[in-house]
């Protein structure tokens, strides 16, 4: 945190100055549609960042969420007008990798933003990466969420990978998992069981899938989202008269849906990874780089657990997209 602070507080110092002579230009490519709320989010950190330093900036959404290919398209197309800064998000392992070494090997500085490769460093050519660590996030919404479970009977978790074969959702996922293990072990005595399942990354395909689901197993404990969309089957469980919390629900980001269906008691738990300070922190770190060769450094935007009790407050800042 003390380096972080140290960054922010030279860019101040440095906003305006000589070394600011010509506007930089920055791009941020990802994986996401317009319509995903959370990546209004990070715009809006974007945004803010790229005017506190008069820079000339372009967030380009895919138009199909998720898809990889037409990331590397824009990626492709953005590279071609050599940028200063190039920030993206690294979904796939192996489909970026070129692109990110051909921004490297132009001097573009090139920064991983919300999603890494899951070899970090080691795996892609990118400086640095901004964003959650995924996996500990799924243990801790996973080990949150069991102080809820029943304290007696059997225990049946569906986890929903949102994403399957991207890492974020991959990493997300497989956290809760471990957690399921651990607590299964730690709990011998009682049938508890898990399995996993391709919810999808729209709000109404993971409610057709996971309601289906869930009316093939009326006992399911919880289920658990790697993204937001559970707050789709919240909806589904309301409109099916069943009550909240007897189907327990958790996942991520703050985003409006999901805190409406917090402060109706329908979302038990959900992780924080504050998409304004991934936008915003990456431009910062690129200005630095650029203007004084300060190297980008790997910046974990956390995994706060976040419960009911503290929804009202969130959601005025989830709604102006500072959450």
């Amino acid at each position: 945190m003390k380096r972080l602070l140290t960054s922010a507080a030279m860019a101040t110092v440095l906003l305006g100055s000589a070394a600011h002579a010509e506007n930089m230009n920055i791009v941020f490519t990802h994986h996401s549609s317009a319509s995903n709320t959370f990546w209004q989010a990070v715009k809006k950190g974007f945004d803010d960042a790229c005017g506190k330093i008069q820079a000339n900036c372009q967030m380009i959404f895919t138009q199909t969420e998720g898809s990889i290919e037409q990331q590397a398209a824009n990626m492709e197309a953005a590279l071609a007008r050599g940028p200063d800064a190039l920030l993206t998000s690294i979904v796939d392992d192996r489909a970026l990798d070129d692109i990110v070494q051909r921004a490297v090997d132009a001097n573009v500085i090139t920064i991983a933003v919300n999603v890494d490769d899951s070899e970090g460093a080691a795996g892609n050519a990118r400086a640095a990466f901004v964003g959650q660590g995924f996996r500990p996030a799924g243990y801790s919404l996973g080990e949150a969420m069991s102080k809820h479970f029943p304290e007696e009977g059997p225990i049946k978790v569906l986890v929903g990978i949102s994403a399957p074969g991207q890492n974020w959702s991959e990493a997300r996922g497989g956290g809760v998992l471990d957690f399921m293990e651990d607590f299964k072990a730690a709990n011998s005595d009682r049938d508890i069981s898990f399995e996993r399942i391709d919810s999808g990354t729209d709000l109404a395909v993971t409610a057709d899938r996971v309601g289906a689901y869930l009316n093939a197993n009326p006992d399911t404990t919880a289920y658990f989202d790697t993204g937001f969309w559970h707050a789709a089957v919240a909806r589904v469980l309301k409109d099916r008269g069943v009550g909240p919390g007897e189907v327990l629900l958790g996942g991520f980001d703050l985003v409006p849906e999901a805190v409406q269906q917090m402060q109706a008691g329908y979302i038990q738990v959900q992780v924080d990874q504050q998409p304004y300070m991934q936008g915003f922190i990456p431009v910062m770190q690129a200005y630095l780089a650029h203007t004084v060769d300060l190297a980008p450094a790997d910046v974990d935007t956390g995994q706060g657990i976040v419960t009911p009790a503290e929804a009202d407050a969130i959601m005025e800042l989830s709604a102006q997209g500072l959450r």
